[in-house]
């Protein structure tokens, strides 16, 4: 079983609707992966269908018992976070604010302060309708711990990937530098850097490829909008080699991608679409590479 991870610098690249297609091409023979809980969109594609959905807690969260409160504010001159809230001398916390460090509750002289674990967000395990077996999350607006969550969808993956005896792990990375993508990272076989021919498009994978050095991991690269700024995919293209990052591909400009993303589908599946068949001699090369 291999592990591919899919991640890109910055958003915007076309990361996840290429993911989507990698994984219509690789079909039951994939588990999928989506490590990007901030803000999950590959299920807009791939239309799962949830059949498990756990609560995932992490972190905590201060708690005042007003029976307890006498109102005499050391707990709101302590928080550094202003997380407080003194509202008519009646004490609350501020969800958003706090960060559960637990120091209001150990000043507190009334013991009326209490940390309690936060439920930050969900994990589903859903079949697609392409029928692979897909691992996904949404991360609760505000919340933190995002790497932790990732971790999380990355053990449901990997277990099931055992169960069903899985060729692959593919798995939607988030775009950036952060802790999600570092957490999507470890364990992988494979990163597959998805860029543009941009200004930021080459100055983020720039950045985030030193961070897949550190890790290790042998590293591809698919070029996509290849055709929108020759200079700078020239570049990209110098990067890459010097770097001995293997080049996957090139994917031009083409409304396709936008066609497919309206009708609810990968690109791959749109017939004769030039993108699909470039991700399909890409899909074939990733195979090559990785064996």
């Amino acid at each position: 079983m291999k592990e591919i991870v899919v991640i890109s610098g910055k958003g915007g690249t076309g990361k996840t609707s290429i993911t989507a297609s990698l994984s219509y091409l690789a079909g039951e023979k994939a588990v999928i992966a989506d490590c990007d809980v901030d803000a999950a969109d590959m299920h807009l594609l791939l239309d799962p269908d949830q059949f498990v959905a756990k609560d995932f807690f992490s972190g905590e969260l201060a708690l005042i018992d007003q029976s307890r409160c006498t109102g005499c504010n050391i707990c709101y001159d302590t928080c550094r976070f202003s997380a407080i809230i003194n509202s008519n001398n009646i004490y609350s916390v501020d969800r958003i604010g706090c960060e559960g460090c637990g120091y209001c509750a150990r000043v507190c002289p009334e013991g009326a302060i209490k940390m309690v674990e936060q439920k930050v967000g969900k994990l589903f395990i859903s079949t697609t309708r392409l029928g692979n077996t897909m691992v996904h999350a949404k991360l609760g607006t505000g919340s933190e711990n995002s790497g932790k969550l990732v971790a999380e969808v990355k053990k449901e993956a990997r277990r099931i990937s055992v169960e069903k005896n899985a060729d692959y792990i593919i798995v939607d990375g988030s775009p950036g530098i952060g802790c999600p993508v570092v957490s999507s990272l470890s364990g992988a076989d494979f990163v597959l850097l998805v860029t543009e021919p941009t200004v930021s498009g080459l100055h983020d994978l720039k950045r985030v490829y030193k961070l897949v050095e550190k890790f290790g991991i042998r590293a591809g690269c698919i070029i996509n909008k290849a055709d929108l700024n020759q200079d700078i995919a020239r570049d990209i293209r110098e990067f890459v080699e010097k770097e001995n990052i293997v080049h996957i591909g090139n994917i031009p400009y083409d409304n396709s991608f936008t066609g497919a993303l309206i009708e609810g589908k990968t690109v791959s599946e749109i017939r004769g679409s030039l993108p699909g068949k470039l991700i399909s001699e890409s899909w074939h090369k990733i195979n090559e590479t990785i064996k």
